[in-house]
């Protein structure tokens, strides 16, 4: 395939920066491994995540010359990465490529939606069971599971920014889950997902995906 011609292969750190905002995006990018976080700098100097990467997301936009955010990687990773020229030129020549990134854009708008449903109309505790059961899904875990372990790859701190919620309310949130049986915590980067049907009903989402009134 051709685009396998093209691909390269960068690592970063953790706490490394993979792209300013507003920096010329000289390539896109499809996450490997790892996980990083998508920021924006407030002018008074407050910084808010608006999203994660995990991996099989990509990064950048064919007809996009700059990046919109922050990109920082929060553990190890490792994109597979193609020159924005040549890949638009791909693109635009190669129709279930372009197919496939209209999905991929499609399923950011849906993430962008659930995130501001989440930020705006749930509960902490609604927010935190959400969080982890995006989390959950996106590890391809089913109901099925016995009590899968899930890997926490932000601190307590980066999920508290993200969920717009303080620090000492994730912690209370998550005490409050493991109480009750639903997660069960091996220490603070891996944890137990024990009832993910129990944990699905305290996202405050009805079983048609819209919000319990």
């Amino acid at each position: 395939m051709i685009l396998e011609s093209m691909k390269t292969y960068r690592s970063f750190a953790a706490g490394d920066v993979i792209l300013w905002r507003g920096e010329p995006l000289e390539f896109v990018a499809s996450m490997v491994s790892g996980v990083a976080t998508l920021s924006k700098t407030l002018e008074d100097g407050r910084t808010q995540m608006v999203g994660l990467l995990l991996p099989s997301d990509f990064i950048g936009r064919p007809g996009r010359t700059e990046i919109e955010f922050d990109v920082t990687a929060t553990v190890d990773v490792t994109l597979c990465c193609f020159d924005r020229t040549k890949f638009e030129k791909v693109v635009q020549e190669t129709p279930h490529i372009a197919q496939r990134l209209m999905e991929l854009a499609l399923d950011e708008l849906d993430a962008a939606r659930d995130w501001m449903l989440l930020l705006g109309r749930k509960t902490a505790r609604e927010k935190i069971a959400t969080f982890i059961e995006m989390l959950a899904r996106r590890s391809n875990l089913q109901a099925s599971f016995d009590a899968p372990e899930i890997k926490l790859n932000l601190t307590r701190d980066q999920i508290a920014n993200y969920l717009g919620l303080t620090l000492e309310t994730v912690s209370r949130q998550f005490s409050a889950l493991k109480k009750d049986g639903i997660i069960d915590f091996a220490d603070r980067k891996h944890f137990t997902l024990k009832d993910l049907a129990a944990l699905r009903d305290e996202t405050g989402d009805d079983a048609d995906g819209g919000v319990v009134a």
